[in-house]
């Protein structure tokens, strides 16, 4: 049995996917990409709806807790009697992340009946882990069922759990695709020319805008209009972890969405909040000073 806890309401800017925690050898920390994308942009003012599904068990209650004391919107949580809170447990080579991810978890079952409302000109943004079985793949199809609502697809490969003909269907319905340069040539675009590549990708999907993040070489956005913009990466002051970072990226570039910012200005916004979050430890913070410099 599944239940929302609160009744919903419109949303302008909808948050779909994975609210798990991350199991480090010491500590645990609230996670999952698309959790750590709302909670970002709420520190960013955004009011975002995060729509994902815990269980009825400590971790569960965390989230919904942590959720409440950030003012974020409780709407689009569900809880599951049968399935527990997700986990992943981190293990960390130097600074980089290893990640062992549990299955059949409480965000794996996402009810298309306790759905929120959304605006007809929304935005949902999601990632492609929690789309790993039927059951969310039908609730967010149904979700994004109004040919208004734009797409932010932030592909996230994480094996075994993808297959290229769903990870495809869906970014056919993406407005705006993010992935790394690893996840690019994993998917086949794979020559020896990165040009090329975002160019035969985005004619493939239509995307609006098809974001390619390379770490320490920076990132590249195509344009639909052809134009191919090249940036450098963020500096980094201080490494702590690298965990959420692409993360950070995608709720700036959603934020300079939200705000109809050009890409010339949302790509260097969106490359030094992920070079901050570099620094800490985990993918976010209750620190709403380290938000304050990103916002206008």
């Amino acid at each position: 049995m599944i239940d929302s806890d609160t009744s919903p309401t419109q949303a302008k800017l909808a948050i779909y996917g994975e609210a798990l925690f991350d199991c480090f050898q010491d500590q645990e920390k609230l996670g999952g990409a698309p959790f750590n994308v709302a909670w970002h942009l709420q520190a960013l003012a955004e009011d975002p709806v995060f729509i994902s599904c815990v269980g009825q068990d400590d971790r569960g209650d965390a989230i919904k807790e942590a959720m409440k004391n950030w003012q974020m919107r409780l709407e689009g949580m569900q809880t599951s009697a049968d399935l527990p809170t997700g986990s992943v447990q981190v293990t960390l080579r130097g600074s980089e992340p290893f990640y062992e991810i549990k299955d059949h978890v409480a965000y794996d079952a996402i009810s298309s009946a306790k759905l929120p409302v959304l605006q007809n000109d929304a935005i949902v943004y999601h990632g492609s882990l929690a789309l790993r079985h039927a059951a969310n793949q039908q609730s967010l199809a149904h979700l994004t069922q109004s040919a208004a609502v734009s797409i932010f697809v932030d592909i996230n490969l994480r094996e075994p759990w993808w297959n290229k003909q769903d990870l495809f269907r869906l970014l056919e319905k993406a407005r705006w695709i993010k992935l790394n340069i690893a996840e690019l040539q994993a998917l086949g675009f794979n020559s020896a020319d990165i040009a090329q590549d975002m160019q035969r990708m985005q004619s493939h999907f239509q995307a609006e805008h098809l974001i390619v993040t390379r770490g320490e070489q920076g990132v590249m956005v195509r344009c639909n209009d052809g134009e191919l913009i090249e940036f450098s990466a963020g500096k980094v002051e201080q490494v702590a972890d690298s965990v959420g970072a692409g993360d950070a990226f995608s709720a700036m570039y959603l934020h300079g969405l939200m705000q109809g910012w050009p890409v010339n200005r949302i790509v260097p916004k969106a490359r030094d909040f992920a070079a901050a979050v570099v620094g800490l430890r985990g993918a976010v913070t209750e620190d709403r000073n380290f938000y304050q410099k990103f916002i206008d």
